[in-house]
């Protein structure tokens, strides 16, 4: 490897302004860094001739060497290796920092690999070392080198590569070596002419080794210095990382006298938070912040146990309340209050969680202060004024919605401890506030408190409560002056759904401002979400006001004021108005609903077909979809409790389904779009998809549609074969293959479609992951409602088997999973249909050998448990032919790895062999195999898989 080259590359890699060059440098420089001259080149990169950038590759060539390829180095080498790298350290003590870095980076590799037998107490010789005079180095640089080295070696630590049993051995050795760190930290933070970067460096440090769950109790004089670090501006930052790292540490909860003892520290911090606050500073406030939320978050169930230190636990929690409604508006004037969000729900399942006689104790204590944290978060969840909202970034008001809704889940968390006196407390206020007559009052108020009670009525069952009927009562009073607060009345008004079910009475007083927002643009999502639980949940009391509903609703859609979503969600909506209302209303107002689009599609199917109209004629389809999902006349009130008869229930229907009748009359229309659209997988899509979600709905009351819907499936699939149109077949397989009345037209749709997938095979199937994936379902779902569809003689067995060999060795693995589910479906049947048995035993070999190609590396390892239920069948059903396939499949030399021994195959196929009814055990057998197969076995990728 010359070295000019390594310099050249270098060179190209940094300074090089074309692109190419620097990837082909790059890619270049990897290679040398591993190649075994790079020991040579290192040394010389780092010679004080070189340019920084030079060197820092250097001593990057050294740590890569050292953490990636330690087994390459011979045992001999360490200790020069070692000696070197001191040498280095200590010359570029005073040299490049980023180059100095690196340099201890791979002397702290080095030490974690060697640590505890080849280099025992390496970090007392690190601090001896350096603190021998020496080497012409002045002091500071060489005490910043060893903070350097000592700050390095717990992160190396954390991220090295080091097997697990290993780690274990080396957390125990570094552990039993920080009483050399710790009096040397402390030494130069409490020496009084020690500079301010030096100690920022300790504090950094120390931050490094707390992280390694150094016991809390060995580190407490070095955390009370940090707190005295507080006062100092420019240690602030690394003394709160400091701190909140050891505070955080799990175990350190065991070390209760120490955390007595922090609490008045942190309480101490008051008057520099108020301070803070006052002056704006947001960083101080911040940090401070941190701290205690920290011990409050990490240590309150162990603080609540302390009962005689209660006023000292109760004074930390009032702090943390501060720091809740901290002044300014979230995001932009502080982004501490989200902080504490946590904190909160932690001590609240800390106190519920005592028995009852305790909990009761605590609850005196603490309910008054969760009434409290209600207030301040909902004055938090306040909207700031109109103009400084308006010059907030899209950014900002995005983090404040998030901010709202991490509240809004605080709140409902709160209700389980306060239950219905908050409800009350919340209703008391809004009463006051509406009906006060003090002018002031903004909306942003209002708004605020209706949000408060929105998100706990959106979760939690509030029908016993008794402030509901004031509250319906007083929302019409609301002046409604801008989008938030109309938004959300929409919002609570759509949470209380459930609770109008039950007293219909009051439907009467909400339902006008629900229907006249629907007009609004800006409420879009609020109105129709809103329109839609009602009509879901209070379907049965709507009649009298449904001619008004559907007439609203039209008018919006012929005036197109809602985007797609919302007009799809708008059609769902009728869907549960219209299932309530007795079959010729059903008609009479489909009719009038559905005719000006059905007139829109006859004239877009005499276009000729362009990008505008078709997204028009898929507009269309998809608001029948929608309304055919949701219209179902069959369904009971599901609301009724276990034990009586249902309450209110349809009246009873005669004569065919509505959505029947309807697909009947535009069925003909729907051929014709078809047939001008068939080449379009998004037009096909949506024309299945209203078969699809009325087959859903109606189940066996589509019956009258199977036949000619199964003609024109067999039409559409048999001249352009669509994805869409098998997962329609599927569903028509799941409904009705065990319907002897619509057997026929279903098998001869089953058989049409399967011979028209194979010869898609025979021409090439690869470019249809899809389809191949939808073929697979289907078969599948075949296998699992009638395995009879596989004895017909139209039906080529061996031949679909084939496709499913061919189709496990595709890179997509949706399509893989499906093809080991159509395996897993069909094994069993070896016992019964005799086409499978027979196919089976003549190629089930060929099967066996494309699982373990899968496994040995040919797919991805995210589908190997899917591969691992293949061979768990194989076995099951299969296992005197298995045991047979195996030996000869894994004789192959170099098959299915040339990574594994003869002697790992064996292992591999008795283990497999031996699992006839534990599944999970087989899938860590085959999970084991393939890391051993693709050469990743107990590396850090076998940790992630």
């Amino acid at each position: 490897c010359d070295l000019s080259d390594e310099g050249g590359a270098l060179h190209q890699l940094y300074y090089d302004p074309n692109i190419e060059n620097k990837n082909l440098a790059q890619k270049w420089l990897m290679q040398a860094q591993v190649s075994p001259q790079a020991w040579q080149f290192c040394w010389a990169l780092l010679s004080p001739d070189k340019v920084p950038e030079i060197q820092y590759f250097g001593a990057s060539a050294l740590h890569t060497k050292i953490s990636r390829y330690w087994g390459d180095i011979p045992t001999e080498q360490y200790d020069s290796l070692k000696s070197q790298l001191f040498a280095q350290i200590a010359r570029f003590a005073s040299g490049s920092k980023i180059v100095l870095t690196r340099l201890c980076v791979a002397l702290a590799s080095l030490a974690l690999n060697m640590m505890p037998e080849a280099w025992p107490g390496a970090v007392t010789e690190m601090v001896r070392v350096f603190q021998e005079e020496g080497g012409g180095v002045d002091g500071r640089a060489r005490c910043l080198a060893l903070l350097e080295l000592l700050t390095v070696l717990p992160e190396e630590f954390q991220t090295s590569r080091l097997p697990q049993y290993r780690k274990g051995q080396v957390r125990g050795a570094l552990g039993s070596e920080w009483v050399a760190v710790s009096p040397l930290l402390q030494q130069l933070l409490r020496q009084a002419d020690s500079p301010g970067l030096v100690k920022a460096r300790v504090l950094k440090c120390l931050s490094s080794w707390v992280l390694l769950d150094v016991p809390l109790n060995e580190s407490e004089g070095l955390v009370e210095d940090c707190f005295t670090a507080l006062g100092d501006p420019e240690l602030f930052d690394a003394a709160v990382e400091a701190i909140v790292n050891a505070i955080s540490q799990p175990d350190s909860q065991r070390y209760v006298n120490t955390l007595l003892k922090l609490v008045p520290q942190v309480l101490q911090l008051q008057e520099q938070l108020r301070e803070a606050v006052q002056n704006g500073d947001m960083e101080t406030s911040h940090g401070i912040c941190r701290i205690a939320i920290a011990l409050g978050e990490n240590h309150s169930r162990a603080l609540l146990e302390q009962v005689e230190h209660w006023q000292g636990f109760l004074a930390l929690v009032n702090m943390i309340m501060f720091c809740t409604g901290i002044p300014g508006h979230y995001p932009v004037n502080e982004t501490t209050s989200s902080l504490t969000l946590t904190f909160w729900y932690t001590l609240q399942d800390d106190i519920m969680s005592f028995e009852a006689e305790k909990q009761a104790v605590y609850l005196q204590v603490y309910r008054p202060v969760y009434f409290q944290l209600v207030d301040v978060l909902l004055h938090k969840a306040q909207f700031p004024a109109d103009e400084e909202y308006a010059s907030w970034s899209s950014d900002e008001k995005e983090q404040f919605r998030i901010y709202r809704v991490d509240i809004s889940d605080t709140l409902m968390y709160v209700y389980e401890m306060l239950g219905a006196e908050l409800l009350s407390n919340l209703y008391d206020k809004l009463g006051r506030l509406l009906t006060s007559s003090d002018q002031s009052t903004s909306w942003q108020h209002t708004e605020a408190l209706l949000y408060g009670f929105q998100s706990i009525a959106e979760t939690i069952d509030v029908n016993y409560s008794d402030v509901i009927p004031g509250l319906i009562g007083l929302i019409p009073r609301i002046s409604i002056t801008n989008v938030q607060l109309a938004d959300t009345v929409m919002f609570t008004i759509g949470a209380l759904a459930e609770w109008l079910a039950d007293h219909p009475v009051m439907l009467s007083s909400v339902l006008p401002l629900v229907l006249q927002a629907l007009g609004n643009p800006d409420l879009s999502i609020s109105s129709v979400s809103t329109l839609k639980k009602i009509c879901r949940e209070c379907k049965y009391d709507l009649p009298p006001y449904a001619t008004n509903i559907v007439a609203v609703s039209q008018e919006v859609l012929i005036k197109q004021i809602h985007k797609t979503s919302q007009c799809m969600w708008l059609m769902q909506a009728l869907g549960f108005l219209l299932s309530a209302l007795p079959v010729e209303e059903i008609l009479r107002n489909l009719h009038s609903l559905i005719t000006p689009y059905i007139q829109q599609l006859e004239k877009l199917s005499e276009e000729t077909p362009n990008p505008s109209n078709k997204l028009a004629i898929i507009h269309i389809l998809g608001l029948l979809s929608n309304l055919f999902t949701t219209l179902d006349i069959t369904k009971q009130d599901e609301e009724s409790g276990d034990n009586q008869p249902p309450v209110k229930s349809a009246p009873p229907q005669t004569g065919p389904n509505p959505v029947v009748v309807v697909l009947q009359q535009v069925f003909a229309l729907i051929q014709n779009v078809l047939s001008k659209w068939l080449n379009d997988s998004q037009v096909v899509e949506a024309v299945c998809a209203i078969f699809e979600k009325s087959v859903k709905t109606l189940l066996h009351e589509f019956a009258p549609m199977v036949s000619q819907l199964s003609e024109m499936l067999g039409q559409m699939y048999s001249t352009i074969p669509q994805a869409s149109a098998l997962d329609l077949t599927r569903q028509m397989v799941h409904i009705f293959a065990s319907e002897t009345d619509h057997f026929p037209p279903i098998r001869a749709l089953f058989e049409l479609v399967t011979s028209v997938t194979l010869s898609i095979f025979q021409q090439g199937p690869r470019d249809h992951p899809d389809i191949v994936d939808s073929f697979m379902q289907l078969q599948a779902q075949a296998l699992k409602r009638k395995p009879d569809l596989f004895l017909s003689e139209n039906l080529d067995v061996k031949a679909v088997f084939h496709c499913g060999v061919l189709s496990l060795k595709f890179p997509e693995a949706p399509t893989v999973k499906s093809t080991c589910l159509f395996f897993t479906e069909l094994l069993p049947h070896c016992a019964d249909v005799p086409p499978v048995a027979q196919v089976v035993q003549e190629d089930g070999k060929l099967l066996l050998q494309a699982v373990l190609e899968a496994i040995g590396g040919q797919s991805s390892r995210s589908v190997m448990d899917q591969f691992a239920e293949v061979l768990f069948s194989l076995n099951k059903h299969c296992f005197s032919l298995l045991t047979v396939w195996l030996k000869e499949a894994l004789q192959s030399p170099g098959f299915p790895s040339t990574r594994v021994s003869e002697e790992q195959k064996d292992t591999f196929s008795q283990q497999v062999l031996r699992e006839r009814v534990n599944k999970r055990r087989v899938k860590d057998i085959v999970k084991e195999f393939t890391l051993m197969c693709r050469g990743l076995h107990g590396t850090e990728y076998a940790a992630d898989y």
